[in-house]
């Protein structure tokens, strides 16, 4: 046989934006051989008729750092044609770390990304100390994607600066030597890039700072400085400007990030964007800095999302709106069932919606401010909450929301919430866009997307498994935004695809993927375009001791192939494990030297 596969009949969009063609794609070793007609034959051939063939997308924004340690199948991305996931997003993960210090790692991702805690002290294989062994211990592992590593700044200050770290102190010009040190060793062994965090909504399980968020410029651009020389490697920060604070905090929190991007020796910079209620004017203050940083030669991406930030609220949740009042407090510990059963009960109802939410945030606890002053305005958040239907509505409107619903009913919004919530058998989910929602539509989200800074991100994958599920990105990218929106502006089907793939492959240096070409990798999907969809969330306890995630499911993936191998068929994973880890800059390195 002349290949090992060929793709057969397909539209295919090569990922540079430009229009679509008809042909054939053959793949021989992992590699793409040929694009066009294809003579000869194959081992396996897939006909793509009335499909659209691309490259395998890429996920710039994940947090599958403990994950992938367990788990082969790297889902839910894999099911929404993402073949190569970017991990160690906002500063946190599992590396380097001395033993003494891995529960205090995993007490920072449990609060951080809400991902539990149990089943990360199970899942973990903890075969790693430093970076470069941790990089080795996963690509030792079988995997359906490929994944890279970006060096995380909590872990690394934890492992240079130890309890120092945790208590907001400076790091000292020994403390960024040390860390500069590290980066760049985990960058010669193939780290893609450095991310920190510098949220005030991100706090451990056990609600203390993240040790990254209060670092110093100078602590920043002298990490950044481990870039020095090198021709690969990216920096990502995560930022809210320091909302509750006064003055002129944000100008402030954006020269520290500058001062890090600029220390990063000309290597490209990410930051998230996104519009929030409570700072609604905040994104363009972002995009006006990135420009002028653009226009001094600082590579500044921002990254976006393709619809709101949304919390799912349900009974099986990390949160809902009742998980504060006193007479819920006393039944939360009992399974589903029973505290549904409890809840049916008319004079248990009338006892909770009599009450007021005790307080949830504060020392001790890793549940932000914003949910308690969110809980003291219920009526605003029922006016933005919604069913999201068994094919999922993102982009509702007022005469739809929870709120349009308590008042057709003559009920307060927190009864009609409750009644919801007990439907499907204490089942149900709501879905709440706690950001990028402000005007109850997304024209400022084409806005940010269509930025000509902006970089498909955000998604999360792996990380907030009880509070969100924007894994879904591509998906929806694909099939609302080039297809279905009704409400504004669109996007090309090529853009989009281009958006999955070159774009965010060359922000990255990833020359071997991102394009359908002749000698690049065989990361590729197969599409029923016209049948592309989305499922609802659902709640699924599949992670190590029992743990529970949201997981949403689609449905046009034919094929996604990994390294030549077809790891997802017909939306269904195959057991097919050809994913590797991705070692940024190593072919030139291995020149150099």
């Amino acid at each position: 046989m002349e290949y090992d596969l060929k793709i057969v009949n397909g539209l295919v969009y090569d990922g540079e934006g430009g229009e679509a063609r008809e042909a054939d794609v053959a793949v021989r070793n992992g590699v793409i051989v040929a694009v066009g007609d294809c003579a000869g034959d194959a081992r396996e051939t897939i006909d793509a008729s009335g499909h659209i063939v691309t490259p395998g997308f890429i996920d710039l924004h994940t947090h599958y750092d403990g994950q992938v340690s367990w788990d082969a199948g790297m889902q839910p991305s894999v099911n929404h044609g993402v073949s190569t996931v970017v991990m160690g997003s906002c500063g946190v993960g599992f590396a380097p770390v001395r033993p003494a210090d891995r529960e205090k790692l995993i007490r920072l991702m449990e609060g951080v990304e809400d991902i539990p805690g149990i089943a990360l002290s199970e899942g973990i294989t903890w075969d790693w100390e430093t970076l470069p062994e941790y990089m080795d211990a996963l690509d030792a592992k079988p995997h359906s994607i490929d994944f890279a590593v970006q060096v995380t700044h909590d872990p690394l200050r934890v492992y240079v600066m130890g309890d120092r770290a945790v208590c907001n102190e400076q790091a000292t010009e020994t403390d960024i030597a040390a860390m500069r040190k590290l980066t760049r060793e985990a960058l010669e062994a193939g780290a893609i890039g450095f991310s920190t965090g510098r949220s005030d909504i991100h706090r451990s399980a056990d609600g203390e700072w993240t040790p990254s968020s209060e670092a110093t410029a100078e602590e920043l651009s002298g990490i950044a400085n481990a870039f020095e020389g090198l021709s690969h490697g990216v920096l990502q920060a995560v930022n809210d400007f320091d909302l509750e604070r006064e003055g002129d905090a944000f100008d402030k929190e954006f020269d520290i990030l500058e001062a890090m991007a600029a220390g990063g020796d000309g290597r490209p910079f990410s930051l998230s964007l996104m519009q929030r209620d409570f700072a609604p004017d905040q994104w363009r203050r972002i995009i006006e800095r990135a420009e002028k940083a653009d226009a001094k030669g600082i590579t500044m991406r921002l990254q976006t999302a393709p619809r709101g930030i949304g919390v799912i609220t349900g009974l099986q949740c990390t949160f809902h709106p009742f998980i504060g009042f006193p007479s819920y407090k006393a039944i939360c510990d009992l399974p589903l069932a029973e505290r549904v059963a409890r809840m049916q009960d008319p004079e248990f109802k009338k006892q909770l919606l009599s009450e007021e939410s005790e307080k949830l945030a504060g020392d001790g606890t890793p549940v932000p401010p914003i949910v308690d002053a969110l809980m003291a305005a219920i009526d605003y958040v029922a006016s933005k909450t919604f069913l999201l239907g068994d094919i999922p509505e993102y982009e509702q409107t007022a005469e739809t929301s929870v709120l349009h619903m308590a008042q057709e009913r003559g009920v307060s919004s927190l009864e009609q919430i409750y009644d919801l919530l007990l439907e499907d058998g204490g089942r149900a989910l709501l879905y709440f866009p706690i950001y990028n929602y402000t005007e109850m539509n997304f024209d400022n989200v084409y806005t940010m997307m269509t930025h000509p800074q902006a970089i498909m991100g955000l998604s999360d994958g792996g990380a907030h498994v009880g509070t969100i599920c924007d894994s879904s990105f591509p998906t929806y990218l694909l099939s609302y935004w080039t297809r279905d929106r009704q409400r504004g502006g669109k996007l090309a089907l090529a853009e989009a695809v281009r958006r999955l793939t070159s774009d965010i492959a060359d922000y990255c240096g990833m020359a071997d993927r991102g394009r359908i070409r002749v000698g690049l990798k065989a990361n590729i999907n197969v599409i029923n375009y016209d049948g592309l969809r989305l499922f609802a969330p659902r709640m699924v306890q599949d992670l190590p001791a029992g743990g529970q995630r949201l997981l949403q499911a689609a449905r046009g993936y034919r094929a996604v192939i990994v390294n030549g191998e077809v790891v997802l068929a017909n939306d269904e994973l195959t057991g097919a494990n050809p994913g590797r880890l991705y070692r940024s800059g190593q072919q030139a390195l291995e020149s150099a030297a």
